[in-house]
């Protein structure tokens, strides 16, 4: 299925971006913000549903310790690259597609979500949160239906029966789109579940997307996205919980290095 995915959205090789982790193959098959798109709409012209993951470093690391993630990870049906390190990953595999983050991809797939008539739900964060961010949508997506926002309480788990009944919650509120923002893995785990147990709805993973927009969180300047050092001024504000994070990652880097050789 993900071969096909690949032909259709823009790749000109069957199989593109690959990573390897605990027996699973994640594939890395929408290259750009625009194959993203086509895609979505697709799903959303068909009335199906999808799971969308973005993939960066950290995704990696957890992927290479925990079979349960990537056994979620390889359900998802749409994955792109959301981190530099991905991209430049890509291009040593000389397999390369774009960086699209996905806290940039929330407001152009709500908007297509308007386009289409396809009610939205949000899901994850705080309630304070979700209603921040539900007025932010509302004020900048013309013809936004907000139908639900679900704020799971703490230590939420994905596999538990508390899910599926909030799956059931989300499928009868009529959404066809969930934002997700819940963070890896649990966000993941929860689209993976969805796919089975609300099949027509469509999952995106953004993870802090919805607390950027809703200003619970900031990004880091333009300036300091454009020399792609974003890591570096999130690790300054929490360096207790992100330098140890990043130290993984880089840590991870030499293997990655090599599996993308071997993909040329």
């Amino acid at each position: 299925m993900k071969a096909v995915y690949a032909l259709n959205y823009g790749f000109k090789r069957v199989i593109k971006l690959i990573f390897k982790a605990k027996g699973q193959d994640i594939v890395v098959n929408i290259p750009s913000k625009q194959a993203l798109l086509v895609a979505v709409e697709e799903r959303f012209a068909r009335h199906e549903g999808f799971a969308l993951a973005t993939i960066n470093l950290d995704h990696l690391v957890k992927l290479h310790t925990s079979e349960s993630f990537a056994k979620a990870y390889a359900a998802q049906d749409l994955v792109v690259a959301d981190g530099n390190p991905v991209v430049w990953l890509s291009r040593l595999a000389r397999r390369p597609v774009s960086l699209v983050p996905g806290s940039e991809m929330v407001l152009p797939l709500a908007g297509l979500a308007a386009q289409q008539g396809v009610k939205v739900a949000l899901f994850g964060s705080t309630d304070e949160s979700l209603t921040a961010s539900a007025a932010a949508l509302q004020e900048q997506v013309q013809g936004i239906d907000i139908v639900e926002k679900i704020s799971p309480p703490m230590g939420f788990d994905p596999a538990s029966d508390e899910a599926a009944a909030m799956l059931e919650e989300l499928e009868s509120s009529g959404a066809g789109l969930v934002l997700l923002a819940l963070g890896a893995p649990k966000q993941e785990a929860f689209a993976a579940r969805g796919r089975s147990l609300a099949p027509g709805l469509g999952f995106a993973c953004f993870g802090a997307g919805l607390d950027f927009l809703s200003g619970a969180q900031n990004r880091a300047p333009k300036w300091v996205q454009a020399i792609a050092m974003e890591w570096a001024w999130r690790a300054a504000l929490a360096p207790t919980r992100l330098i140890p994070r990043y130290a993984r990652c880089f840590a991870i880097l030499p293997r990655l290095i090599r599996e993308a050789l071997k993909l040329r």
